[in-house]
């Protein structure tokens, strides 16, 4: 005998049927088995139908072919007519306007390693002040202009390598870096976040 489906409730358990609830054109049933612990009255095949209904209405995320024009995020949603960017929501293929990218400026400051030093910088366009300055790993990033700073160079001043922004590494830096790295596997992304986020505002 076939054991039977379970639906799961707050506080009760439902007994399903067997068989596929599904009515055929016919006016039949689909009669087909249901796996044990299926949420729903519905076979295999009619199962994949219904995510495939969703997924045509709602897209499925996964990772954008290549990386967004317009904010740099990785991550997209696909659907039948193409690819959006889950971030910002451009849409794979279309140009981007380049006086909408020029305008999103995200200041940030800025935390690179190079052997045992740590560079604390500030930037509108880190990508490309980083092509000029030799590093071997981009720490973080924090939400900030010049006056950020200038206050990081002041908390940090003891460890201050010359008069460069330069810094011996040191616990008190490396604990404020790990707080600002709590809960961001990749700098960029955040700042690809944040680049969005501006974005959408200026719409």
């Amino acid at each position: 005998m076939a054991r039977p489906a379970y639906v799961s409730h707050p506080g009760r358990s439902v007994e399903t049927m067997t068989t596929c609830g599904i009515t055929l054109e016919s006016g039949r049933s689909c009669g087909q088995p249901v796996a044990p612990g299926v949420p729903l009255n519905l076979c295999t095949r009619h199962l994949l139908a219904a995510h495939d209904w969703v997924a045509d209405d709602l897209g499925v995320t996964d990772t954008l072919p290549s990386p967004c024009l317009a904010c740099g995020s990785r991550l997209g949603v696909r659907y039948p007519s193409g690819w959006l960017c889950a971030v910002c929501e451009w849409r794979v293929g279309e140009i981007a306007d380049p006086e909408d990218l020029t305008a999103v400026r995200v200041d940030v400051v800025y935390y690179l390693r190079f052997r045992d030093q740590i560079k604390i910088g500030t930037s509108a366009n880190p990508r490309q002040r980083f092509a000029g300055l030799r590093y071997d790993e981009v720490l973080a990033f924090e939400r900030g202009d010049r006056a950020l700073e200038q206050r990081r160079h002041a908390q940090f001043a003891e460890h201050r390598l010359a008069r460069s922004e330069w810094f011996a590494e040191n616990d008190a830096l490396a604990r404020h870096i790990d707080v600002l790295r709590a809960g961001v596997d990749d700098p960029w992304s955040l700042y690809a976040r944040w680049r969005s986020e501006r974005l959408a505002l200026l719409s």
